[in-house]
């Protein structure tokens, strides 16, 4: 059998790092044959396209072209090549390079894009035919309308750990079966607190999630439960389940990645270490499963698991996230990109942690009344609303 051939978008992060090293050990069943980044780290990107081999390289920044193509002849040189001795692969470079590269040649694109840029690529991948391991959140959160109109049954691949684990479980009945979805959540940095007891804590503070290394803004949106919110769009957009019948419990060990409970009083639930390689591996090569992806539980051990309801008093984002997703009308998207602004100010010491999620909800409420989205540029126009809005609401509080 030949190997899946794989177009990596994001290759240069955390999921495409990860993703080329279950390439790396397993050449026998993956191959990738064109790679994409922002352009932010050209080193990088020559690196793993001159030893994976790739037919194509793109960046979304445009001025990095010519960086890129430098990065090759170093890259070439620190591997004792001469300039014979390899073949430069097609370099695409600008805005739509990520969209160029969902649509070649391959049998599955893994997006791994941080942020909206990412819904073109997916859409992109999704009319190709091709199949999609979906680990950007932002497709679904802010296009999902888009994303259902494109996808046929069973074309895309969640790579997020939590849906990850349903989709798994969700092996074990058919659809209507199914009673309700629970998505577990660490509970962030500071779960078990009170709201009174978050009005001054500190982004040091909010930087240190217990279980999980992530980047500042998902690890801040951990601690809000912002996360968590939008993974519970993604639920919805992916499995197509009422949010009336999606829960969220917390689960501090994060080893049970989420829940079904079916029709009949059973639940599946789906165990393992905290390892992205396993839901970027089952992405790569679903619907089988790649051996030794990650290390198991150890079942030599005792364990104990705690799960306990989310306290929506003191964490109010996922509540905030199902009434965005019901309402529609680009409200999911005006949540997600309202919250990163806010998250910017938190950080830069512009506005209380509180007001992070408060904020969102001042904007969603006072959100004028969008169509849902027919293209990317209605999606694009209700996120710049937002993004300014949240600009105007930061600077009159004033913080």
């Amino acid at each position: 059998m030949n190997p899946r051939e794989i177009v990596l978008l994001g290759s240069t992060g955390s999921i495409g790092t990860q993703a080329i090293d279950i390439v790396r050990r397993n050449p026998d069943r993956f191959r990738v044959v064109a790679l994409g980044a922002g352009g932010g780290n050209v080193e990088l990107l020559a690196a793993q396209a001159l030893e994976l081999g790739v037919e194509a390289v793109g960046v979304a920044k445009a001025t990095a072209a010519q960086d890129l193509q430098l990065a090759f002849y170093a890259e070439a040189q620190r591997r004792g090549w001469s300039s014979g001795d390899f073949k430069l692969p097609k370099i695409l470079a600008g805005p739509q390079a990520m969209t160029e590269l969902a649509q070649w040649p391959a049998d599955l694109v893994l997006n791994g894009v941080v942020g909206s840029l990412g819904l073109a690529p997916t859409l992109a991948a999704l009319k190709a035919g091709r199949l999609l391991a979906l680990a950007n959140k932002e497709s679904l959160v802010a296009g999902g309308p888009l994303v259902r109109a494109a996808a046929a049954p069973g074309q895309i691949i969640p790579v997020d750990s939590e849906h990850s684990a349903l989709a798994q479980c969700l092996r074990g009945g058919s659809r209507a079966e199914v009673r309700r979805l629970i998505l577990t959540a660490s509970g962030g940095a500071f779960r078990g607190r009170r709201r009174e007891e978050l009005a001054e804590v500190t982004v040091e503070e909010a930087l240190k999630h217990p279980t999980w290394d992530m980047g500042p803004v998902v690890t801040i949106n951990s601690a809000t439960l912002v996360n968590k919110g939008l993974e519970v769009i993604e639920a919805h957009e992916l499995f197509g389940i009422s949010y009336d019948d999606i829960e969220v419990m917390v689960h501090p060990q994060s080893v049970l990645h989420s829940l079904v409970e079916f029709t009949d009083g059973s639940t599946l639930a789906q165990a393992s270490p905290p390892d992205m390689r396993l839901p970027i591996a089952l992405g790569l090569g679903w619907p089988d499963r790649v051996p030794y992806a990650a290390a198991p539980v150890d079942w030599t051990l005792a364990h104990n698991w705690e799960l306990r309801p989310l306290d929506t008093e003191a964490f109010p984002a996922v509540e905030l996230a199902k009434a965005a997703g019901r309402a529609g009308r680009c409200r999911p998207a005006i949540y997600n990109a309202a919250n990163e602004e806010c998250v910017a100010a938190f950080t830069a010491g512009r506005l209380p942690f509180l007001a992070i999620v408060d904020t969102v909800a001042e904007i969603l409420s006072g959100a004028p009344d969008f169509d849902e989205p027919g293209t990317v540029d209605d999606v694009l126009a209700a996120e710049h609303w937002a993004r300014t809005r949240a600009h105007e609401l930061i600077k009159e509080k004033g913080a």
